[in-house]
């Protein structure tokens, strides 16, 4: 990213101070408590990191499309993966839905409002049994003489459980296949709609993750979202940015890991020296150092492709499949070097080793993008 910008500098500062004000102090509470408060949006909007590419018409700094991924990158970076996830579903993905596909109506209604954090956004694709395959779901939604009847369940969902506004994926004509999938903007204060409690996870405990229930929600009409049938298509329209958010995640929680592996290394000593005097610790922080300066560059090129709008399926796929794979990888071998202590919550790499595990698992798994790799090259 262009840190020689003047611009990227003041985001970062104050992106950075806003983090270490805010959230540094509180986050390790509520990872022990398995959630965030609902006013941390409130705050985060307050602070000007929501929406930051979003136009100022609907209360947006109107930045650069980089400096949303920039503050992916820094939550990530200071080890606050839930947060991060929480973020890109609510910033770098229910956000640009609302901008690229809906009204001016809905845009006015809902995006100063995720801007400010008064509303919170989720997005639900994944039901029970369905996982990756989005063809399989069984949320339908119906025409009434009021608009539309939704009836389903949704599981996994990120911010489900402060989530104000919910983009809900349903099948409009259960026999068309993906042809017959749309998209739904739901406000949660609807009869009909629920959520069950907070799902339990080996990591990101601070970031809410709940299963939805849709019992005959009635919606109006205009809370379609773009066109009826064509919300798979939004999906894969879409989809670029969301593994694109991933990618910064995995970039920023990879530089995080090894930043504090760099200071336990210099510190703790065995056999007489320093771990960091050990030829393996040199070559392995050498291996990690390399993987993360040619992820940032092909992260940094994908970018320059999305500002373009040339950034396609399978830029995203590499992209995403390269760099959360890394993120494993990296934090495994950083987490070695702590020994015991690494296995414990009292160090902070432990942490970035649970939270990165899901990392290529959301927003289409390693074997699903590796799926869509080889058939752009099998023509398939």
């Amino acid at each position: 990213m262009r840190k020689a910008d003047p611009d990227f500098q003041l985001f970062y500062d104050m992106i950075s101070r806003a983090l270490a004000q805010e959230i540094a102090p509180h986050y390790q509470d509520w990872e022990g408590a398995g959630g965030m408060p609902r006013s941390v949006w409130n705050t985060l909007g307050s602070a000007g990191l929501l929406g930051v590419d979003m136009p100022e018409e609907f209360s947006g700094a109107g930045a650069d499309f980089e400096i949303a991924q920039l503050v992916t990158t820094e939550i990530a970076r200071q080890g606050f993966g839930g947060l991060a996830a929480g973020y890109n579903i609510h910033a770098n993905i229910v956000m640009p839905y609302l901008l690229h596909i809906g009204t001016e109506e809905q845009r006015h209604q809902w995006l100063p409002r995720m801007v400010s954090g008064e509303v919170v956004g989720a997005i639900a694709m994944t039901e029970p049994g369905a996982g990756s395959d989005l063809a399989a779901m069984r949320t339908t939604a119906e025409r009434t003489s009021d608009g539309w009847r939704i009836n389903g369940t949704k599981v996994f969902i990120t911010n489900g459980v402060h989530a104000d506004l919910v983009i809900v994926c349903a099948k409009t004509d259960p026999k068309a296949g993906a042809k017959g999938v749309s998209l739904f903007l739901v406000d949660t204060r609807l009869p009909g709609f629920s959520r069950g409690k907070a799902i339990e996870k080996i990591g990101q405990h601070a970031g809410d993750t709940a299963e939805l229930f849709f019992t005959d929600l009635v919606i109006a009409e205009d809370a379609l979202l773009g066109e009826e049938g064509r919300g798979f298509t939004y999906l894969m329209q879409e989809l670029p940015r969301e593994r694109l958010s991933v990618a910064a995640h995995a970039l920023g929680a990879t530089e995080g890991a090894l930043a504090l592996t760099l200071d336990y290394v210099q510190q703790r000593t065995a056999f007489g020296q320093r771990i960091a005097d050990f030829q393996n610790t040199r070559f392995k922080l050498a291996e990690a150092r390399a993987q993360i300066e040619v992820a940032r560059a092909y992260l940094a090129h994908c970018i320059d492709k999305y500002r373009r709008g040339e950034m396609d399926a399978v830029d995203a796929a590499i992209l995403k499949l390269q760099l959360t794979e890394m993120q494993c990888r990296v934090t495994d071998e950083c987490l070695q070097f702590f020994g015991g202590y690494g296995y414990t919550v009292e160090y902070p790499i432990s942490r970035f080793f649970v939270d990165a595990r899901v990392q290529t698992i959301y927003a289409g798994t390693s074997e699903i993008m590796k799926e869509v790799i080889a058939r752009s090259m099998l023509g398939r």
